[in-house]
């Protein structure tokens, strides 16, 4: 019927509270960042999934998340603004000019993530590898962390991945077991624990992490699960976040979780064993991330840093 309102047509929509509003600060390192971003040809995955901390990494702490392999996705998950298609770019040049902005811009923690690449055999393993190595070469005092997809399981393109050495291997699981298949595509939850499992197999010593949202429609009960399924992986460090919906085309807001379910949830994180647990309604993956290398490493890259800044003054 004319003007009939039906679940097609008629969604209500939760209204975001006041403590998800965001202050936009877009000073000049913000629009130093942005201005080199386009100049250099590269994504961030902080502009292209509309990440919510971006003025603040970009402009207050001057960090950032590359991502690399183009910005057309092979999956389409549902909570994800990432164009999703049959990617045209494969750039192999692209480790080489991340590694020089790491540098033009002085990150001490660079953040290393791509699309998904189920088009190529090795899900893009061989230029993360690349990318790592060639900041490792330019940036030597730049901690390293990288976030790929699952690379559909392959155990040579874990290996090829881990065999450069990143300070940080990050994964995330998304969600809890239950609403995975309605939130992830492709993506399984045991094929994610999997990959993080290898990871701590390959290299027991590199800081593994991963990170689910909420808000989706899940108990309490399945987060803690969650948690124990990561620790069962032998995962150091966990993200929570809260789902916020991207456009009207993705999943909706369920419900919005306070912020002292959000420290009540990191307390248990940390009690049942976790190393850090960043958790906040704008928590991300790769949010806070420089403040989560492990102790010797950061000592390390201080002590590199200090010795470039006395060469620079010398010059």
């Amino acid at each position: 019927m004319k003007g009939e309102k039906t679940l097609e047509n008629h969604r209500e929509y939760l209204r975001k509270p006041e403590w998800l509003k965001i202050r936009l600060d877009t000073n000049q390192d913000y629009r130093g960042i942005k201005t080199l971003m386009r100049e250099e040809r590269l994504h961030t995955v902080c502009e292209e999934a509309k990440c919510p901390n971006i003025h603040e990494c970009w402009a207050t702490r001057r960090t950032a998340t590359f991502m690399i392999l183009g910005d057309i996705c092979t999956r389409g998950c549902r909570f994800c603004a990432v164009k999703t298609g049959r990617p045209t770019e494969l750039d192999l040049r692209e480790p080489e000019r991340v590694a020089d902005s790491v540098k033009k811009m002085k990150l001490r923690h660079v953040v290393v993530t791509a699309v998904a690449r189920d088009d190529l055999n090795d899900g893009g393993a061989g230029v993360f590898a690349e990318t790592v190595r060639a900041i490792r070469r330019k940036v030597p005092y730049c901690t390293i962390e990288v976030l790929p997809s699952d690379m559909k399981g392959d155990d040579e393109s874990i290996l090829t991945l881990m065999d450069a050495k990143p300070d940080i291997f990050d994964h995330n699981i998304e969600t809890v077991r239950r609403l995975t298949k309605s939130v992830r595509a492709i993506a399984t939850y045991d094929r994610s624990l999997a990959v993080l499992r290898r990871v701590k197999e390959l290299s027991p010593n590199t800081p593994t992490k991963s990170s689910i949202m909420v808000g989706l429609g899940e108990t309490k009960e399945e987060i803690l699960q969650a948690m124990d399924d990561l620790l069962e992986n032998h995962v150091d460090i966990m993200v929570i976040g809260q789902y916020l919906q991207p456009t009207r085309k993705h999943l909706d807001v369920v419900r919005y979780y306070q912020p002292a379910e959000f420290e009540e949830l990191k307390k248990i994180a940390m009690e049942k064993g976790f190393r850090h647990c960043e958790a906040g309604p704008l928590a991300r993956s790769s949010y806070h991330a420089d403040e989560q290398v492990d102790p010797e490493s950061r000592l390390r890259h201080d002590r590199l840093i200090e010795e470039e800044d006395h060469e620079d003054q010398r010059i």
